[in-house]
């Protein structure tokens, strides 16, 4: 028996944004780490060209060509000023941990698919004391293409064994949309980043994960 007749649906959550209301304190991060090489960014440039991509791809644009030593010393600079800023106030988004006892509890499938690289991974999982409620971890280590292609979430669908029509995605950002939805994905926007007005392609939108049951969630499969 497949698992996708074990359970109608998997599901797959982003990190930043998703698991964790993050992007203010990488917003703080972003901003003094730019500046500090003489670049001013915009609000409206980190939503569009920064938010849920890999920091290979807005490292890249925004100094141009580098090779993988340079990226990898400005990514490492950015990440460890990022975990220093929000180490103290680091959170679940609300509802999130009941959901995902829920989740597991009921043998629903559960998948992390994220832009961020290992250590700022592990860094939430340690300190939320989470990482026993996901199966399987994907990161900036396992793509090569960034959000919004939708390589992330073709590669989590495979490693969860279920239809891609059969997987949820969770995404705070238009990147993390556009991928999701690329990938054949049914996509919940939950508003962290962006407001429910600004979401125009997803199937559902939330505010948190209060508003989520299994109603909804085999609702956007049937």
């Amino acid at each position: 028996m497949s698992k996708s007749e074990v359970s109608p649906f998997a599901i797959i959550f982003d990190m930043d944004g998703v698991i964790i209301d993050s992007n203010p304190a990488h917003k703080v991060a972003l901003h003094q780490f730019c500046e500090k090489y003489g670049y001013h960014l915009t609000d409206e440039y980190l939503e569009k060209n920064i938010y849920g991509r890999t920091n290979k791809d807005w490292i890249s644009n925004l100094f141009g060509d580098l090779k993988d030593h340079e990226w990898k010393k400005f990514e490492h600079e950015k990440e460890v000023l990022f975990r220093e800023i929000y180490a103290e106030e680091i959170k679940p988004v609300e509802g999130l941990i009941p959901f995902l006892k829920s989740l597991k509890e009921n043998d629903i499938p559960r998948a992390i698919a994220t832009s961020a690289p290992f250590e700022n991974v592990e860094f939430t999982l340690e300190k939320l004391n989470i990482g026993s409620y996901f199966e399987i971890i994907l990161d900036e280590s396992d793509v090569t293409i960034g959000k919004p292609d939708p390589q992330i979430y073709l590669k989590t669908v495979n490693a969860l064994s279920y239809p891609a029509d059969h997987c949820i995605v969770i995404e705070d950002s238009f990147s993390g949309v556009e991928a999701a939805k690329n990938a054949g994905c049914k996509v919940i926007g939950i508003t962290t980043t962006h407001t429910k007005d600004e979401f125009n392609d997803t199937d559902l939108v939330i505010n948190s994960f209060n508003d989520l049951n299994f109603e909804n969630l085999q609702d956007l499969i049937s």
